[in-house]
Parts: C-alpha cells; sequence; structure tokens
C-alpha cells in the first residue's frame, strides 16, 4: 500500500480554513460576536493608529473580499454593541472590544496550539510560501475579474 500525501489544491486549502473557522465561529459565538464582526475588531485594534471609516472597510475588503457595504454594516454594530467608538473622524476599539479580543483570542490559543502543534517547521514554512503565493495569484486574477 502506497501512502501519498494528499496534493494541496483550493478544495484542500478550503476544507482547511472552513475547519479552522468554525473553531474559531464557535468560540466567537460564546462571545456574542460573529466572524466578520472579530475580523474588524482585530483590525481596528492591531492598526498603528486610529482609522477613519471608509479606510477600515477598505482593510478589511482587502482581507476578506467581502462587499464593503456589509463590512461597513458590521462597523455600525460595533458600534452600537460599543465596541468601537467614534472618535472625531476615526475609530477606535473600546475597552470592552479589547477585552473581548482579549478573551476571544485566550480561549482560542489551546485550540490553536493543538491544531498546529507537532507539525514540522519545515512543513509550515513551505505552506507558508505555497499560501502566500496562492494569495498573491488569485488577489491579481480578482483584480482581473473586477
Amino acid at each position: 500500500m502506497t501512502n501519498t500525501a494528499p496534493v494541496a489544491d483550493s478544495r484542500a486549502l478550503g476544507l482547511a480554513h472552513y475547519a479552522a473557522r468554525g473553531v474559531l465561529e464557535r468560540v466567537l459565538a460564546r462571545h456574542g460576536i460573529t466572524f466578520q464582526q472579530q475580523v474588524v475588531l482585530r483590525a481596528a485594534l492591531t492598526a498603528d493608529a486610529p482609522q477613519a471609516p471608509g479606510d477600515l472597510v477598505a482593510q478589511v475588503q482587502g482581507s476578506l473580499k467581502a462587499d464593503p457595504a456589509e463590512i461597513r454594516a458590521t462597523v455600525d454594530e460595533l458600534l452600537a454593541e460599543q465596541l468601537l467608538v467614534e472618535d472625531g473622524a476615526h475609530l477606535r476599539p473600546t475597552d470592552a472590544g479589547r477585552e473581548l479580543i482579549a478573551t476571544a483570542g485566550a480561549e482560542t490559543a489551546p485550540i490553536s496550539a493543538r491544531i498546529w502543534g507537532g507539525i514540522p517547521a519545515e512543513d509550515l514554512a513551505a505552506a507558508g510560501r505555497v499560501l502566500a503565493l496562492v494569495t498573491e495569484r488569485a488577489n491579481a486574477e480578482l483584480e482581473e475579474l473586477t
């Protein structure tokens, strides 16, 4: 019997993405936050400086490839839930928003360690290179389609 490694392709990438995202969404659901809300809030948290709403939407749109109107609606939800606050022309996370992301991160850390643990560093490096190339090429194709 031959033991061949599965070939990396779009299906394998999608299955891995949705499995990992499913884990994260379960954790986030316990805190009443959606995946997209977490992405927007994390983007606001990790920005070097407070961002204007349009800049935050554009940054998230570049990552998620979601409709900018949907992302703006997500920003509005985070404002309504007081996880983001308007500070003049900019948005900044509230203490509650920071705490939520920290708590969710602390809950997902041991799960992530179990998922990623034991994978040889050279395999992770190779996968990282392949995923970066796939992302670059897919973004280029998306630009052509737009």
